[in-house]
C-alpha cells in the first residue's frame, strides 16, 4: 500500500522495568500483554505508587539486563536466571527470576490499583540508596490481575505495567523527519518504542489500521500521544525543550487534526494490539528483526486515526 514499500521491523526493543532503560534484541516473543518481559516490573515508592521518568529521571540511568535466552521460545528461568540491574555509582543489583515475591496489595500504576509480587528487601535497598527515598521493585502479578486498555479503542485487551498499550511502533522515516527540524538530532531511545519499522514514508505509521509483521496480524489502535519523557536525555537523565516543542508545531492535535477536538496533545508513533483470533493457532509467536511489515488496511490521514 502506498507509503509502506518494503517496510521490515529494524529493532525490537522491551522495557523490563518501567521507565528504565530498555534493551534492544533481535527478537522477541508476542503475547498478549506486549513482548514477554516488557513492563513486567514497576518501582514504587513506601506507599505503592509508580514512579516514572517524569518525576524521577535518574530512572533513565538504570540499566537493565536478562539472560540471552529469555527471549526464545518456550524459554523458562532456572535457579542461576537473573533480572540485573546496573547505575552509576552503584554494584550490580541480581534479582532471582525463579522466585516468586511476596504479594504486596495496594500497588498503583495510572488508573490501576491491586496487588503485584515484591522483589524483596535486597531490591528495596539497591533503589532507595539510588534514587535517595524509599523504594521498592514489584513484579506484576499474573496470576491474580488484570490490567484493561481503554475500552474505547480496544475493548477486551491489557497489559501490565505499560502505559497504555500493549505495543508502540514507530517508523525510522518520523524519526529522521523529526531531527532534520532538530539543531541536535535525538536517537530513538527518546521515544521508547517497542517496533521502530523502516523502509516506510514519514509519518505513514499514523494511518495503519491493519497491518501484518511476518505472518501475525496487529490492529493499530491509536495515535501515541507523548508525554514529557522525550525532552528527558536517556544518557545524562537531564531534561530540555525539544523535542516537545518541534512536535508542537509539526505534531499536535491542532497540526494533524484541526477540526477534531482541541486536547494539547502531541503524537508521535501508533498504539498496536494483537488481534485476538492468533492465539494456540501458531507454534511459535515470534517477532525477529527483519521481519517485513505489510499494511492491509489504512486510513486516509491523520485526521481520520483514532487519537
Amino acid at each position: 500500500m502506498e507509503g509502506a514499500k518494503k517496510a521490515r521491523v529494524s529493532s525490537i526493543f522491551i522495557y523490563p522495568i518501567k521507565s528504565c532503560r530498555g534493551i534492544s534484541v533481535r527478537q522477541a516473543p508476542i503475547t498478549p500483554t506486549g513482548f514477554r518481559w516488557d513492563r513486567q516490573w514497576l518501582i514504587v515508592n513506601q506507599k505503592g505508587r509508580m514512579y516514572t521518568q517524569r518525576v524521577e529521571p535518574k530512572l533513565a540511568l538504570i540499566a537493565v539486563g536478562l539472560p540471552d535466552d529469555a527471549f526464545s521460545e518456550d524459554w523458562q528461568p532456572t535457579p542461576n536466571s537473573y533480572l540485573r540491574l546496573r547505575a552509576p555509582g552503584m554494584n550490580e543489583l541480581k534479582v532471582p527470576l525463579s522466585s516468586r515475591g511476596k504479594v504486596t496489595d495496594g500497588i498503583s500504576c495510572w488508573e490501576w490499583s491491586g496487588s503485584a509480587l515484591d522483589e524483596g528487601q535486597e531490591a528495596a535497598d539497591w533503589l532507595s540508596n539510588y534514587l535517595g527515598k524509599p523504594s521498592r521493585l514489584v513484579r506484576f502479578n499474573t496470576a491474580s490481575e488484570n490490567r484493561p486498555v481503554d475500552p474505547q479503542y480496544a475493548r477486551g485487551h491489557r497489559v501490565m505495567f505499560s502505559d497504555q498499550y500493549p505495543y508502540m511502533l514507530l517508523s525510522q522515516g518520523s524519526l529522521d523527519a523529526l531531527n532534520r527540524l532538530l539543531k541536535e538530532p535525538i536517537p530513538i531511545n527518546r521515544f521508547r518504542p517497542n517496533i521502530l519499522v523502516d523502509g516506510c514514508d514519514p509519518f505513514s505509521e499514523d494511518l495503519w489500521t491493519d497491518i501484518r509483521i511476518a505472518e501475525f496480524s496487529f490492529r493499530g489502535v491509536k495515535l501515541c500521544s507523548r508525554c514529557k519523557v522525550p525532552t528527558i536525555n536517556q544518557e545524562t537523565g537531564l531534561a530540555g525543550p525539544e523535542p516537545n516543542e518541534t512536535l508542537k508545531e509539526i505534531r499536535s492535535d491542532k497540526a494533524l487534526r484541526p477540526n477534531g477536538k482541541q486536547q494539547g496533545k502531541i503524537y508521535f508513533g501508533q498504539n498496536l494490539v494483537v488481534k485476538e483470533n492468533q492465539w494456540g493457532t501458531k507454534k511459535a509467536m515470534i517477532m525477529m528483526v527483519g521481519d517485513p511489515v505489510s499494511v492491509v488496511k489504512m486510513v486516509r490521514s491523520a485526521a481520520e486515526a483514532a487519537a
